[in-house]
C-alpha cells in the first residue's frame, strides 16, 4: 500500500516565556513578514522582539506562560490520523518554533513515505502564511534527503466541513443572546499590512469568500455582519476596516456583538486574549451591551473530515487548491486562474 505522509502546519508560538524573545526575532527574522533587505531585516528583528518581548510575555502569562497552539494541534492531528487510517501518517511543524521544518523532514524522510502532502492550517492563502512555510520546507526536505512527490495544498477557504462548523457555532453564539437589542456579527481575521494586499496577496479576497460561504450554511444567514481584521501592529496601514474601529462603532450603536475569527482554526494568544479579554474589554468600555465570541473549529468532527477530503483528492504532486478562488489579478496566488505550477 501508498504511504502518505501528511505535514500539517502553522505559525507557532512560544512554549515558555523565555522562549518570547527567540519566538519574535524568529518571526520578524521572516522575509516574508519584513520586506527590508537581510542586514536592516536582522537588526530590526533584534530590535522589535527585544522591545515586545515584555508586554508578550504578558499576553502569554494570561495563558500559562505559553501559546497553545501546539497542543491544539496536536488534537487536530490525532483527530486527522482516526480519519485517514494507517496509510496516512500526521506530521506537525510550525514556523517560528518548535517543531522547526529541518526536524519533521528528517522524521518524514525516516518514515519513507511514498508521497508527501503539505497541509496548512490556514484556511486563506498568503505570502506571509503558508508560502512562508514552504519557503523553508522545500529546502528542509532537500537536506533531509526527502525525494518523495509532494503536494502543495494552497488554501481552502470555503471547505465545506470547515465553513459549516464556524456556521453552526455562531448560529449557537446568536440563539444565546439574552440582550434584545439589535445584534452584529464581525468576521474577524488577522490582519496585513495593505501593501502586501496592493502587490497581489489574495488573503482578504480569501476572507471575504469565507466570510460568504460560512454565511451560506447560516440559519440567521440575514443578519447585520461585516468581515474586519485584528492584531494590527506598527505604523504602516493595514487592511480596513479594523476590528477594533468597529467595537467603538457598534458601542456607539449600541449593537451586542458576536465575533467569529475566521482566519484561525486554534484557539492562541489571538483569540484567548486579544478577543475575549482585550476586545472584551473594550466593548465593555465602548458600550456595546453585549459580546460574544464564537470558538474556533478546533478539532470538530466535521472540519477535520473537511481536511481529510482535501488530503485524499489531492494530486500526486504540484499546488492544489480547495476550489478555485483568485482572479488573474491576484498575481501571489500559486493557484490564480491562468497559473501553472512553474510559477
Amino acid at each position: 500500500m501508498s504511504r502518505t505522509a501528511v505535514v500539517i502546519y502553522n505559525l507557532g508560538g512560544p512554549d515558555s516565556p523565555d522562549a518570547v524573545r527567540p519566538f519574535l526575532r524568529n518571526l520578524f527574522s521572516d522575509p516574508m513578514i519584513l520586506r527590508v533587505p537581510r542586514p536592516i531585516r536582522w537588526m530590526l528583528a533584534l530590535f522589535i522582539s527585544w522591545r515586545r518581548a515584555p508586554v508578550a510575555k504578558e499576553i502569554y502569562s494570561e495563558l500559562g506562560g505559553r501559546s497553545p497552539i501546539l497542543p491544539e494541534t496536536e488534537k487536530q492531528a490525532a483527530a486527522l490520523q482516526l480519519i485517514l487510517g494507517n496509510d496516512f501518517k500526521i506530521f506537525i511543524a510550525m514556523r517560528y518554533w518548535h517543531p522547526f521544518a529541518d526536524a519533521v523532514a528528517r522524521d518524514v524522510a525516516d518514515w519513507k513515505p511514498d508521497k508527501v502532502v503539505l497541509l496548512p492550517l490556514y484556511p486563506q492563502f498568503s505570502t506571509t502564511t503558508t508560502e512562508s512555510f514552504t519557503r523553508v520546507w522545500h529546502p528542509a526536505a532537500v537536506a533531509a534527503g526527502l525525494s518523495a512527490p509532494t503536494t502543495e495544498i494552497c488554501c481552502w477557504p470555503e471547505a465545506d466541513g470547515f465553513t459549516k462548523t464556524v456556521a453552526r457555532l455562531t448560529d449557537a453564539a446568536i440563539d444565546q443572546l439574552s440582550d434584545k437589542t439589535p445584534f452584529r456579527v464581525l468576521f474577524s481575521a488577522h490582519g496585513l499590512p495593505q501593501k502586501i494586499i496592493d502587490a497581489g496577496d489574495p488573503y482578504a479576497h480569501q476572507v471575504e469568500r469565507t466570510a460568504v460561504a460560512i454565511r451560506g450554511h447560516m440559519r440567521h444567514a440575514l443578519t447585520d455582519h461585516l468581515v474586519c481584521y485584528q492584531s494590527r501592529v506598527g505604523p504602516l496601514e493595514w487592511i480596513k476596516p479594523y476590528t477594533e474601529d468597529e467595537i467603538k462603532r457598534a458601542g456607539e450603536e449600541k449593537r451586542s456583538l458576536i465575533v467569529v475569527p475566521v482566519a484561525f482554526v486554534s484557539e492562541h494568544s489571538e483569540t484567548l486574549v486579544e478577543l475575549d479579554i482585550e476586545y472584551a474589554e473594550l466593548a465593555a468600555a465602548s458600550g456595546v451591551p453585549e459580546y460574544s465570541r464564537v470558538p474556533t473549529a478546533s478539532a470538530d468532527k466535521s472540519f477535520i473530515e473537511s481536511l481529510a477530503n482535501l488530503v485524499r483528492s489531492s494530486p500526486k504532486e504540484g499546488t492544489m487548491a480547495g476550489g478555485a478562488f483568485c482572479a488573474a489579478t491576484y498575481a501571489d496566488c500559486p493557484c490564480r486562474a491562468g497559473a501553472t505550477h512553474s510559477d
